[in-house]
């Protein structure tokens, strides 16, 4: 497995964590940075999610191994590397179509939605984006109108997320040589949608100078740009609430040492743990899967969220050098969107064997790479997300 490694900088914060109140009422720690940066409204009603415990037994190769999953393990002081097993969180079962990752990016930005008075989102993804699915049905269930734009041309049969992201926004396919400048076409099509009386934000703004003029008229479209796989500072706020649910003394707990497993599409979900992980002091580490661009793109992405989420939530930081995270390549590389021989019907013996539903194209990573550090040596615990 080829791993390389990714230099964070490191939060420098004097933590006091066992003060840490919700949004609900009770007041935070003057001490606690990392508390008040979560006391805010929430998509989710709450960070739970269920954990699982996959049991993996084998001859020789991939091919040969059989799963078994316990839904109900043992957690806090008990948890630990036992045998050949790996915990996997079950985001996939917090929303019948807003599932896994998705969820948890955009946790923190929905609420700001009503709070803003936004009208319109604008954002894109691939044909199958799970993304903009995502976005179209948080959207649709809080009255905001999507706008979906799609790379390539439209498949003759609707399946899939291209079928949810139809159902519930306003899909438009963009060709390849135009939906390369993201940002061009991001921005040209919300001022399409603004017209001439609206006004257009990037996500990345909509905090930070205090959301739309208060001066445009109530009936003119407030349209907000969310860029690509939500890979916007907001969405790593998902992923600090996550952390800090997950270090709770009864689950994880804040000493174990622990490798999480993450399939990484825009590298966003991976770069939110890592930081998190960082800021609160937790002997974590975060594999992220390369699955759908080269690691000088990841990393270029890493950087741009890391100066963002600084900027706009963090800007006491010290600069220090710590390896938070490694990036790592797919057990069998291919171009994305390629599936090899035996992938399916890997994908059927898992789901037969455990109920838990992975795709060859994306989920599967990560699922491969858990299982082959479960035969690592050291007692790390091995955690799928």
């Amino acid at each position: 497995m080829k791993v390389q490694r990714s230099t964070f900088f490191t939060v420098n914060l004097k933590s006091n964590l066992h003060h840490f109140h919700s949004s609900q009422g009770i007041a935070i720690s003057e001490l606690d940075p990392v508390s008040k940066l979560l006391d805010r409204k929430w998509g989710l009603q709450s960070p739970a999610t269920p954990i699982h415990q996959i049991s993996v037994s084998s001859a020789k190769g991939i091919g040969k191994l059989s799963f078994l999953n316990n839904t109900r393990p043992r957690l806090g002081d008990e948890v630990s590397k036992k045998g050949s097993s790996f915990y996997i969180l079950r985001d996939d079962l917090l929303h019948p179509l807003v599932n896994g990752n998705k969820a948890r990016k955009l946790d923190a930005l929905l609420p700001l939605l009503q709070d803003h008075k936004v009208t319109d989102l604008v954002t894109c993804g691939g044909c199958q984006s799970a993304h903009t699915a995502a976005v179209a049905v948080s959207c649709a269930e809080r009255g905001v109108r999507s706008h979906l734009l799609l790379r390539g041309e439209q498949p003759e049969v609707l399946t899939g997320y291209n079928l949810v992201s139809t159902m519930y926004g306003n899909v438009e396919y963009v060709p390849r040589s135009k939906y390369a400048n993201r940002e061009e076409m991001l921005r040209t099509h919300a001022d399409l949608v603004a017209g001439e009386d609206g006004s257009v934000l990037w996500a990345k703004d909509l905090e930070a100078i205090d959301g739309f003029s208060t001066s445009q008229a109530a009936s003119s479209r407030k349209v907000l740009i969310v860029n690509e796989g939500a890979g916007d500072a907001l969405a790593l706020l998902g992923m600090f609430r996550l952390v800090k649910y997950l270090s709770e003394d009864h689950l994880l707990g804040k000493k174990s040492r622990v490798k999480f497993v993450v399939d990484a599409g825009t590298g966003t979900t991976a770069v939110g743990l890592g930081v998190a992980a960082m800021s609160l002091g937790l002997p974590w580490e975060i594999n992220a899967v390369m699955l759908a661009d080269t690691l000088e793109n990841y990393k270029r992405h890493e950087h741009r969220l890391l100066e963002e989420f600084t900027r706009q939530f963090l800007p006491s930081i010290v600069c220090s050098r710590l390896d938070t995270i490694k990036w790592v390549e797919r057990q069998r590389p291919r171009k994305f969107g390629k599936v090899l021989e035996g992938e399916v019907e890997m994908c059927r013996k898992i789901a037969q064997q455990t109920g838990v539903l992975v795709d060859p194209m994306y989920t599967l990573a990560a699922w491969e790479t858990a299982t082959e550090l479960v035969e690592d040596e050291d007692s790390s615990i091995v955690v799928r997300v």
